[in-house]
């Protein structure tokens, strides 16, 4: 565990907030990092931005964590350990469709600005349930091709799911690759989208984690560890664990319906 310094505090949406602080550790797109607060649960978080020296996590308040986090401004101090788990594998020169829902867009937006600089297109569907919930959108714009916004309610862009603008975005045009994070319903039908059309699919998953080394088995997903094997799987993979979409275990062991 590391502590680091709280160097920014950025308001992305009325519930969410991005948090900025140095930590040289090398990391990829999609893995994430457990946060701790004195006193508080170990949580962990994707990592939303991703430099050099400098890392980020946007961090909705859904819980007694968050909220505590939230309060937190620049100069205070956190608990930091990883980067821990598999990230997305993002081939060169190549063309991604991202669909980001809700808070997902936070493990996407590294995957955009690396797509730049490798030489890859990225076309973005970000989606929310309304315009208050949307998050890092203009950190999205900057780095896609072109990014279609959609909103539940209609407040803002498209009114609808952001998976019916992916859907027709991949009958309109062929992706080597799509890559999703968000509410895991919505993940299952993108990666029924991209299956039935053949194209490679990457999701990054979210589970209740403990310990983020594959060891208390809490984040069980099929015979998958979230943690360890994932949080980003492949369409093989989520195509071998019939409960993708469907059922996830609960803090406290139960199986509950997503």
């Amino acid at each position: 565990m590391t502590a680091v310094e709280i160097l920014k505090v950025r308001k992305e949406s009325a519930t969410a907030k991005s948090f900025e602080f140095k930590y040289p550790q090398y990391s990829r797109p999609g893995q994430f990092v457990m946060v701790w607060l004195p006193g508080m649960d170990e949580i962990p978080m994707s990592l939303s931005r991703i430099e050099k020296d400098i890392k980020e996590i946007t961090v909705e308040n859904v819980g007694e964590t968050t909220a505590a986090l939230h309060k937190l401004q620049p100069g205070k101090k956190i608990g930091v350990r990883g980067p821990y788990g598999n990230g997305y594998t993002l081939p060169r020169k190549k063309s991604y469709l991202l669909v980001a829902g809700g808070s997902g867009a936070a493990s996407l937006a590294p995957v955009a600005e690396m797509a730049q600089k490798l030489g890859s297109k990225a076309t973005v569907v970000l989606g929310a349930k309304t315009a208050g919930k949307l998050i890092l959108e203009k950190r999205l714009r900057a780095a896609a091709e072109s990014l279609t916004v959609t909103t539940d309610d209609g407040t803002r862009g498209c009114k609808g799911f952001a998976t019916k603008a992916a859907e027709h975005m991949m009958d309109e045009r062929k992706f080597d690759l799509v890559l999703t994070c968000g509410p895991e319903v919505m993940m299952a039908k993108v990666a029924s989208l991209a299956m039935e059309r053949k194209v490679p699919i990457q999701a990054s998953l979210e589970r209740y984690m403990k310990c983020g080394l594959g060891v208390c088995g809490s984040c069980a997903f099929g015979r998958y560890r979230v943690c360890a094997d994932g949080p980003v799987f492949t369409g093989q993979q989520l195509n071998s664990v019939a409960d993708f979409g469907r059922t996830k275990l609960a803090p406290d062991g139960r199986r509950i319906k997503l």
